[in-house]
């Protein structure tokens, strides 16, 4: 009886580990799509986007793909008035995905409406 217990145990250890395994395998995170997409990852957290807010370079008549993830307990959302990018409030874990595009060359600020003082960064664009 002891000996089925544990043989039980065992295989649904072991059955738990196969399928974790194979989950990790075909899972595939956002950063590694954004690596492989060659766009840009900005994640909300701490009321910052990546930490520092950094200034991000595109190129005009060239889209550049943008992810936008909220990995923070509070909403936030991402807002470049003339670019026309809003993506409305974000909940943790929740992203969004769009492209700056756009035909003419200039600085424009983005920002989360929730919290601009501290959530707030330029987008260069070059011809």
């Amino acid at each position: 009886m002891n000996t089925n217990i544990i043989a039980i145990v065992a295989v649904s250890f072991m059955s738990v580990g196969i399928i974790w395994a194979v989950g990790n395998l075909t899972h595939t995170t956002i950063e590694s799509r954004v690596k492989t997409a060659n766009g840009i990852l900005l994640i909300a957290q701490d009321n910052r986007f990546n930490g520092t807010n950094p200034t991000i370079y595109a190129n005009t008549n060239l889209p550049k793909k943008l992810i936008i993830l909220n990995k923070d307990f509070v909403r936030h959302d991402f807002i470049v008035d003339g670019l026309g990018i809003n993506t409305s409030y974000l909940s943790a874990d929740q992203s969004f995905i769009t492209a700056i595009a756009t035909k003419k060359a200039g600085v424009y600020e983005y920002y989360c409406s929730l919290h601009p003082e501290t959530m707030r960064g330029k987008i260069v664009v070059k011809s």
